[in-house]
């Protein structure tokens, strides 16, 4: 057995080499100084070596690499922030047909969004075919129709003169909100008195198509420009801004019935049809709105505008619920009011109470994806239904009418 040798004076891997032909690990003895201190110190004081096999050399070796070679440090860069959106031009859809500078405007107007077209159409539809069997005499199909398509150009028009005067309102909100920061007015390509001429080149065009139906229609129309004007103040000041738009936007479920020669004045069930009716396009309003609100719940937290859905966040659902039976009921009273038959209750009422319930049961509140793929497409599943049992009421009738005249005659 060979003597200990006490290794003075040598390098840090020489040492550590001699240390290496141990072959007891355990008997390793370190004396002063300790092992933090060999990390840094050029030399080993005192080490006992034995006798070890080549296989133990490699592992130690390895150790050595690892006591000797400096950590290197990595510096950590800083997260990149995100960039902001930047607008492109369209490239595809109406809008790429356009001139460019035609485009910020059809921005302006959502002509690339007819969603809210149909949404201020659809009530102007129920009311003509509401109002249609209680015309003296019955209106005829073409009239319905003629009637029905001077209410969508009046809708598509006017629809856009609210988006405008929104957007002119809205001009120092929609920069803090994702979703609009890039609208026209927001991102600077429209200014405010362009916007203006504009809103006033609009309501001449509105009032061009409202000029078309009997004069009763222009004094029942000319008060809902007020409503068109101030809506967008109420999300400034009220979480429910939803319930006047919907006082907006249910405005044609009045205006079915003397486009067609229905006096509501002199006629007590055509008033509370039409009352009836109003109210329900309320409901439904506050419904769908609801929804479209709950994709900018965060920015308009951040940004100071009030919503039914930051209102309501927590029991969104059991509202929405309450807001379809209401509208539901509501449309069947107008049935009731104005004498609807059968294919009215169960298509109009039967039909939207599902329509209601499917969508409601399936939007996933917490998808900006899919609060927009309902809020678009239930316009069509509800208020297709609706008019589709409308529709066959009035026709049922109007067959019923010829039928009755050829008995009396």
């Amino acid at each position: 057995m060979s003597n200990p040798r006490l290794l003075t004076g040598l390098p840090l891997r020489q040492a550590a080499f001699h240390h290496t032909r141990c072959t007891r690990p355990s008997s390793l003895t370190i004396r002063k100084p300790a092992v933090s201190s060999l990390l840094s110190a050029p030399r080993l004081l005192a080490i006992e070596t034995y006798n070890t096999r080549p296989s133990q050399r490699l592992a130690y070796h390895a150790t050595t690499k690892l006591l000797s070679a400096p950590a290197a440090a990595t510096p950590l860069s800083p997260p990149s922030p995100t960039p902001a959106p930047v607008y492109t031009p369209p490239t595809t859809g109406l809008l790429s047909l356009l001139p460019s500078s035609w485009v910020p405007y059809a921005e302006l107007i959502r002509l690339d969004k007819p969603t809210g077209s149909y949404y201020l159409f659809f009530p102007c539809l129920f009311s003509t075919l509401l109002a249609a069997p209680m015309a003296t005499p019955i209106a005829n199909p073409l009239s319905v129709l003629g009637t029905s398509l001077l209410f969508l150009s009046g809708a598509i028009i006017m629809r856009g003169a609210g988006c405008t005067i929104n957007d002119l309102w809205d001009r120092n909100l929609d920069p803090h909100v994702a979703r609009t920061k890039l609208r026209p007015i927001a991102r600077r390509a429209i200014t405010p008195f362009q916007g203006v001429v504009f809103t006033g080149a609009q309501l001449l065009a509105g009032l061009g198509i409202l000029l078309q139906f009997p004069l009763d229609c222009f004094f029942y129309a000319t008060p809902s420009l007020l409503l068109v004007a101030t809506y967008p103040l109420a999300k400034r000041v009220t979480y429910y801004p939803q319930f006047v738009l919907g006082l907006t936007f249910s405005w044609g479920a009045i205006m079915g019935f003397p486009a067609l020669g229905v006096d509501l004045l002199a006629n007590g069930a055509a008033m509370t049809a039409a009352g009836l009716l109003y109210a329900s396009n309320i409901a439904w309003t506050v419904l769908y709105d609801m929804i479209y609100a709950h994709m900018d719940i965060k920015d308009d937290a951040k940004a100071g505008i009030k919503s039914i859905a930051l209102k309501h966040d927590a029991e969104t659902k059991q509202v929405l619920t309450g807001l379809a039976i209401t509208q539901v009921a509501l449309l069947a009273g107008a049935g009731v009011a104005s004498g609807a038959g059968p294919a009215f209750f169960i298509g109009s009422c039967g039909g939207a109470l599902v329509m209601l319930g499917v969508m409601i049961k399936r939007v996933n509140l917490k998808s900006v994806k899919d609060c927009w793929w309902w809020f678009v497409n239930g316009c069509w599943l509800t208020g297709g239904v609706v008019s589709l049992g409308l529709g066959a009421d009035y026709l049922v009738k109007y067959v019923q009418r010829d039928d009755k005249a050829e008995e009396t005659a």
